[in-house]
């Protein structure tokens, strides 16, 4: 059985609830969920409503890696301090505290955001 996931989305609001709702159905994760929606709202904060973007989870085992890959390889995501008056501007802090790792990779015409995270063995 294949224990990968893919979707094709489009950023819009959305497309966070649906993510949400097939990361959960098929890992059964809270922190993938949390993750897949921090990488989702950077991507539709950062690069605009209606960005194409293509999610990837694998593995189903001791890690699980969460991948958006999104068109623009100029919109780095940066880490920053937000305000504790501010709404906004945690999502990779949050990221960074779920993840064993977090990082980015540059391609040609793209990147990809990627997490791995440590699931519950009684998530399978």
């Amino acid at each position: 059985m294949n224990s990968d996931l893919t979707l094709h989305l489009i950023a819009t609001p959305g497309a966070v609830p649906l993510a949400r709702h097939a990361v959960r159905e098929h890992l059964g994760s809270h922190d993938a969920e949390l993750c897949v929606s921090e990488l989702l709202t950077n991507a539709l904060a950062h690069l605009g409503h209606g960005t194409a973007v293509t999610l990837r989870v694998t593995g189903r085992a001791a890690r699980t890696r969460v991948e958006l890959t999104d068109p623009d390889p100029r919109a780095w995501p940066v880490p920053r301090e937000a305000a504790t008056d501010e709404e906004s501007g945690r999502g990779l802090a949050l990221l960074d505290a779920l993840a064993l790792q977090w990082g980015v990779i540059r391609g040609p015409g793209s990147k990809t955001v990627w997490c791995e995270l440590e699931l519950d063995p009684g998530h399978s």
